[in-house]
């Protein structure tokens, strides 16, 4: 018997399995996705199993469609003919647009690609996917890597050190450990570098694409269509559960800190407390999602992404994968919090000073780049609006209040901070910016951006989150950042004095 009839014989008979155990016992699975189930139910058992548990197993987009009002989940207008009554599976993403992804390639009959990328979930989410491009995410991995001054930032932080001439020197990070480490979150870019044969365990030998940059599903990567971004950053392959992305461990994945606190503070706070306590009785598929009925504190998705609704069934927030527009101020200190950038691409910002950065080394904003004081209030309305469901109009204001103080403070304590590095590379202690040189990577440097990279953002993250108790204090918070504004003062007037003596 040829090789090419074992194997469509031994598909077959894994196939008749696959249905048996009821991997793809819905009635309008497609011929190919078929086909592909009829190997990768046995090779990906794991991958079968996900994907029979999602939505998209379950529902057609015809049918998907056909619902009414806000409870719809497809945003698309429109969905191609041939893709409506057949539900979402493998062959339904993974050969679609082969013409648009360099890494298609011919697998047993079929153009197939690896990378499913936001432009192919675009075709039943297009609004989903739309406000994605829009999204600061979208553009981390080149916000990273296409801003001069951040790039030094990485290379202090993740760059190969070497002893030369009996002084530390950093040169940039590898390709595989830069994928792993700031890129696993921000997204790497994808590349085809060539290909490869695998010997397969059903198939025998097979050709597949080497992909760079791959496997990565960071929020910024750039893919093999051009696209920006991944949507199983959130909605993790191959369920791409709403109610995951609805929990607030999955945004741990990156939001963990110390430089972006955010999960550790929610934990620790009031809502966290709840969510944790009360959380397993809670609703995290319903769409809308409904405040007071579904559940009774916020996750990260109820301030900034989910389409939420009271209990009279008015619209609260619209749903929205932009991720800021609810959100007036970046409390990510770069150097000081500010308000947001207009563009998701914030390689274009320049300060006064000509660097790009969306503050100045004295604080001042560079405005022309940033939301204006009208789109701030529309912003914040926005979020208030959220929290009025659960808190009363004077709670919400003094909420409020502590924040935007809290910002200004922190941003106060940064200026003390960066005065005392200022006048540490002015008096030549130091090699920073004037000089054209790395501001991050002596010792003492390091100490000036711990100030606001972690202890300025823990302040903030925590105010802004509403609690977090030790987190603006002891636990990274204000004493840390004292102390170490006390020794980066006392470390310039020693070495001041040192010098003055030589």
């Amino acid at each position: 018997m040829k090789a090419t009839a074992v194997i469509g014989f031994l598909c077959l008979v894994l196939l008749g399995l696959a249905v048996a155990s009821g991997l793809c016992a819905d009635a309008a699975v497609s011929q190919a996705t078929e086909e592909c189930l009829g190997c990768h139910a046995s090779v990906h058992p794991g991958i079968a199993k996900g994907w029979h548990g999602s939505r998209h197993s379950m529902v057609t987009p015809a049918q998907a469609m056909a619902v009414d009002g806000l409870a719809r989940k497809v945003s698309s207008p429109s969905v191609p003919e041939e893709l409506r009554n057949t539900v979402v599976g493998c062959a339904e993403c993974h050969t679609l647009r082969p013409d648009r992804h360099a890494d298609t390639f011919e697998h047993n009959g079929y153009q197939v690609h690896v990378v499913v990328s936001p432009d192919d979930c675009a075709t039943c989410h297009s609004e989903e996917a739309g406000q994605y491009t829009q999204n600061i995410m979208s553009h981390a991995h080149t916000n990273l890597s296409g801003n001069p001054v951040y790039r030094q930032l990485e290379t202090s932080i993740i760059g190969k050190t070497q002893r030369k001439d009996g002084a530390l020197t950093y040169s940039p990070a590898d390709p595989l450990t830069a994928s792993e480490a700031c890129y696993y979150c921000h997204g790497t870019k994808l590349e085809v570098v060539g290909k490869e044969v695998r010997n397969t365990e059903l198939a025998g030998e097979l050709e597949f694409p080497i992909i760079s940059g791959w496997p990565n599903q960071g929020v910024g990567r750039i893919n093999l269509d051009g696209s920006r971004g991944s949507c199983a950053a959130c909605h993790t392959r191959h369920q791409f559960s709403i109610q995951m992305a609805r929990k607030p461990y999955t945004c741990k994945e990156c939001h963990v800190g110390p430089d972006v606190p955010a999960f550790p503070v929610y934990e620790a706070s009031k809502h966290g407390n709840i969510q944790s306590a009360m959380g397993h009785a809670w609703d995290f598929q319903a769409v809308p999602w409904t405040i007071g009925k579904d559940f009774t504190a916020p996750t990260c998705a109820t301030c900034h992404v989910s389409l939420l609704v009271n209990t009279d069934g008015e619209v609260v927030a619209e749903r929205s994968h932009q991720m800021n527009n609810r959100l007036p101020w970046r409390i990510y200190g770069l150097i000081y919090a500010h308000p947001h950038p207009k563009s998701p691409d914030t390689t274009v910002i320049r300060n006064q000073d000509g660097q790009p950065l969306p503050t100045d080394l004295n604080g001042g904003f560079a405005t022309a780049y940033l939301i204006d004081g009208n789109e701030m209030q529309k912003r914040t309305a926005a979020m208030q609006k959220i929290c009025l469901n659960c808190h009363g109009t004077g709670w919400v204001i003094g909420h409020w209040k502590q924040f935007e103080n809290t910002i200004a403070e922190s941003n106060a304590e940064t200026l003390t901070a960066t005065g005392f590095m200022r006048d540490i590379w002015k008096s030549g202690l130091a090699e920073g910016l004037e000089r054209d040189k790395n501001p991050f990577d002596e010792a003492i440097e390091k100490k000036w951006h711990q100030i606001w990279l972690f202890y300025g953002n823990s302040i903030r993250f925590t105010s802004a989150m509403a609690g977090g108790g030790d987190y603006g204090v002891f636990a990274g918070g204000r004493y840390q950042q004292s102390q170490a504004i006390a020794e980066l003062s006392d470390w310039y007037t020693l070495h001041l004095q040192l010098k003055k003596n030589q």
